[in-house]
């Protein structure tokens, strides 16, 4: 698979004719008057890569391509793809030792699809510390800054880290924009941020931080200008957390220092007595790398069911498997009880919102987390929560419920897009 040497360098076969030639050129223009830019959006997980290609201008958003090269350093990687205006989708098999490789992979790739080189990189970075709270150039600085952060977020930052590098690597003149997750929620007040732990740990940057918070930036410009007062977001995914805003303000959030934090998730725990954490260092002799892939790895729906921690999965076998049903309806409980929680933070609710894998796709999920939420004035009409309609409360609910897909890669893309046209 050959990889472009320059991100302004490649030859186009349009090229050859002077009318496409001429044709390209006063396109090309129009571009430029309409400040059109490409922005590459690059959201890097602890064993794949997921892209996705904008065409961003003042009046035009238009999403090209988007993939991902999946199952890095094993034997059998993937790279899809999928063209969003042509009916052009393909995967191939091919081992990707690392998320360096697949970068350089996912470059080759649009490469050969012809489609437009980027103007500029925007990164999902899922912490951003107490420093970071706006999506920012990627400099010496920032990746030190990072590089400190790893404790924070260890199943993300360092993949992610790898990903800036590998494109500073191969293409140092390209702007590189980091979209933190956590900075949606650094407006929360501090009462909300801070660990009932000693002031001197606040200093030291343990405090809740909060995860998801693109998704939850892209759900808030769905709402609208003029959000409900008390409005409640669940991003339900196999990473999972809920948001409380009031007023358009985050009020409080779930997930915490880190995004094991919250309630029952794929694999995660969710927030748990800290004193089986040290009951299974003395007890059982586990250290820090083992309990951490206990929490990160080994428990949620995962864990309870002993199946998988696919939520599709779950709920087909649950009717002939305890195990898998028993981990359904934990997960269900669990948020349910988390939705009183954050409605008793806002003084009751007047919208809930579901979005993320789960919260689009699963109505059943969706159906037994609202059971007996009446006194929250949540009642959804089952016929439109199983056709996935965007409001799927009933006439008669004083909340109003609705299932909004998020799309994280194109809050990444404007954010990217407004930083560079500002420098």
């Amino acid at each position: 698979m050959s990889v472009i040497a320059s991100p302004r360098g490649r030859s186009n076969p349009l090229n050859q004719h002077g009318i496409a030639t001429s044709l390209a050129l006063l396109a090309m223009t129009q571009f430029e008057m309409n400040h059109l830019r490409h922005i590459l959006c690059l959201n890097s997980g602890s064993s794949s890569l997921k892209f996705a290609l904008y065409r961003v201008a003042k009046d035009d958003e238009a999403l090209l391509a988007r993939g991902a090269v999946e199952r890095i350093g094993l034997d059998d990687g993937r790279l899809w793809f999928k063209l969003a205006r042509r009916n052009l989708q393909s995967a191939e098999n091919g081992v990707f030792p690392n998320h360096a490789a697949a970068v350089e992979a996912t470059f080759a790739r649009l490469d050969g699809l012809h489609l437009p080189l980027p103007d500029a990189i925007g990164h999902r970075v899922v912490h951003g510390g107490a420093e970071y709270s706006a999506p920012a150039p990627v400099d010496a600085k920032l990746l030190q800054t990072l590089k400190q952060l790893v404790s924070f977020a260890p199943l993300h930052l360092p993949s992610e880290i790898v990903c800036i590098e590998a494109v500073a690597a191969k293409y140092p003149s390209l702007p590189q924009v980091a979209c933190f997750d956590t900075a949606f929620h650094r407006r929360m007040p501090e009462i909300t941020q801070r660990f009932p732990l000693p002031r001197a740990l606040w200093n030291e940057g343990v405090r809740r931080y909060g995860f998801h918070g693109l998704s939850y930036e892209y759900i808030m410009d769905a709402v609208g200008a003029r959000p409900p007062s008390r409005l409640l977001i669940a991003h339900l995914g196999n990473g999972a957390s809920m948001a409380a805003v009031q007023d358009g303000i985050p009020l409080d959030t779930t997930m915490g220092f880190t995004p094991a934090g919250g309630f029952m998730m794929g694999t995660r725990t969710g927030d748990l007595d800290p004193g089986i954490l040290v009951h299974l260092m003395r007890e059982r002799g586990m250290d820090a790398a083992q309990i951490e892939t206990l929490l990160n790895n080994e428990s949620g729906l995962m864990g309870v069911s002993g199946i998988s921690p696919d939520m599709k999965t779950l709920l087909d076998e649950r009717a002939l498997k305890p195990d898998a049903a028993q981990a359904v309806e934990m997960f269900c409980y669990h948020a349910r009880k988390t939705i009183g929680a954050l409605a008793a933070a806002l003084g009751g609710l007047d919208m809930f919102v579901f979005t993320g894998g789960i919260g689009e796709r699963a109505a059943p999920v969706r159906s037994m987390i609202c059971q007996g939420l009446t006194h929250l004035g949540i009642e959804i009409d089952e016929e439109k929560n199983l056709t996935h309609a965007d409001t799927i409360s009933s006439a008669e609910s004083a909340c109003v419920v609705r299932v909004i897909p998020t799309n994280e890669d194109l809050v990444i893309a404007r954010h990217t897009n407004d930083l560079i046209s500002n420098n």
